[in-house]
Parts: structure tokens; C-alpha cells; sequence
């Protein structure tokens, strides 16, 4: 019996949308014949982002077909994500020209100095941490892109994931943007990603509420099994949610 992989799915879906390979391979901005290389051997770790949300599906689902396929709003988002780009295209616009920046050049008006978040040992030794915002690591973001994804700038913060508990989507390393202005249990969207303070750690997970509590789960779960806490729990272990993430990057290797 043939095993289905996130490439049956990709096809699947596809067809049940609609979508020429050709077009969708424009859309994303990958040749031809690497998207027929995805329908054979599966969707790469660091492309189901981006093709997910090109789609409107859920990571889960396309990675390893568990849970629903789709999410109304992210699939209205996916439409307008494309309705953006034909109407870019149609305008004849070309590519914007890379700006260099380093820590010292000036923010322009449409710009926004978003810091880090960082684990701080309280004592030497102690053992115990809490989370802080650094001085001096800062990344930017455009005002615009931050609102346009629901985000004031003064809730912006950046975090980096650290181990390999969320492969194959975020590598140890990879930064993420978090907003810190949703950071409330009726905030959590089941499945999305939310940056946690677990008793001064740092961490990045899928949340889940349950009845008496939240699930964390890892992208990696052959490695990584579901965590559930209930309301007690999370108040003993100094478990809270920090914010929902809306943004991440890394470098491919």
C-alpha cells in the first residue's frame, strides 16, 4: 500500500481548487519542475509555510494529514495574498531595491525598532531565569506590514527558537515576531503559534485550549509529545502565554 506524503496533498488540493501547476508554481516563485519534484517526494520542511498559507490549509494537515484541512480565515487571507499579488503585477511594478542597514542607521519614517526577548539568569548559578527585552539586539519591521498583520508596533517583540522541537517549519536559530497584545487564554487560536513563558524559559509552540486547560504541541512530534496543564498547572509552573506569533524568518542550510 502506497503511503500518502504532502505532496498527494498538495495535488489534492489543487485539483479540488482548481490551480494549474504552472500558476501556483508562479505564485510562489519556484519553477515547474520543482513543484512536480514536491507532487513525488513530498513538500520540503522549509516551503510548507509558505505554501500553506499560499492555500489557505493548515501546516498540519499538509505536512502529515492530521487535523482539518482548511481554515476560513486563512483562506480568505490566501485570496487576498493573491488577489494582492495580480493587482502588483498588473501595476506593473518591479522588484524594490535591497537597502543595506546595520544598528546604527537611522529608522525612516515608516519604520519600526522591534527588540528581543531574552532569557536573564537571575543570579549567578541560581538556576532560575526570567525574560527580558535586550538593549541592544533589534530587528525592523515596516509600520505598514505590522499593521496590516493586526499588529501595533508597541506590541512587537522578536524571540528566537532555540532546539529542534518545532522541525521541520522553524530550525534552531529561526526568529520569530510575536504580539505581545494577544497574549490572553480567549486570544489562543487552536494550532496557531504563541512564544510562552514557562517559569523564565522560552518557548515556541503550537496551543491548543482544552476544557481545563491548554495543550502545547511541537511541529516534531515523533520527538516531541503533546504537553497538556491544566489552569492549576500553568499557575504552579508560572506558565503564561507571552504573545501570538505573526512572523518568523531564518537562513536556509
Amino acid at each position: 500500500m502506497t503511503t500518502r506524503h504532502s505532496g498527494d496533498r498538495l495535488r489534492e488540493i489543487l485539483k479540488k481548487r482548481n490551480i494549474g501547476p504552472t500558476e501556483l508554481a508562479g505564485q510562489l516563485g519556484v519553477s515547474t519542475q520543482k513543484l512536480n519534484n514536491w507532487f513525488t517526494r513530498g513538500v520540503p520542511g522549509k516551503d510548507l509555510v509558505q505554501v500553506a498559507n499560499r492555500l489557505g490549509v493548515f501546516i498540519d494537515w499538509l505536512h502529515s494529514g492530521e487535523g482539518p484541512q482548511t481554515d476560513p480565515d486563512s483562506l480568505r487571507g490566501s485570496a487576498s495574498m493573491r488577489e494582492a499579488t495580480i493587482d502588483h503585477d498588473q501595476a506593473g511594478m518591479g522588484a524594490t531595491p535591497i537597502r543595506e542597514w546595520d544598528d546604527s542607521t537611522p529608522l525612516e519614517d515608516d519604520e519600526v525598532s522591534v527588540p528581543f526577548l531574552r532569557e536573564v539568569e537571575l543570579a549567578a548559578g541560581s538556576g532560575r531565569f526570567a525574560i527580558e527585552e535586550t538593549e541592544t539586539a533589534q530587528l525592523r519591521f515596516g509600520k505598514r506590514s505590522l499593521r496590516n498583520n493586526g499588529v501595533q508596533s508597541e506590541n512587537a517583540r522578536c524571540v528566537v527558537v532555540r532546539g529542534s522541537s518545532m522541525l521541520p517549519v522553524l530550525r534552531d536559530g529561526a526568529t520569530v515576531g510575536v504580539n505581545v497584545g494577544k497574549n490572553a487564554l480567549s486570544d489562543i487560536v487552536d494550532g496557531d503559534l504563541y512564544a510562552i513563558n514557562h517559569n523564565g524559559q522560552l518557548r515556541v509552540k503550537q496551543v491548543y485550549r482544552l476544557p481545563s486547560g491548554i495543550r502545547l504541541r511541537s511541529f516534531n512530534r515523533e520527538e516531541y509529545q503533546d504537553e497538556d496543564y491544566t489552569f492549576q498547572e500553568m499557575q504552579d509552573q508560572h506558565l503564561t502565554i507571552l504573545g501570538h506569533v505573526f512572523w518568523w524568518g531564518m537562513f536556509a542550510r
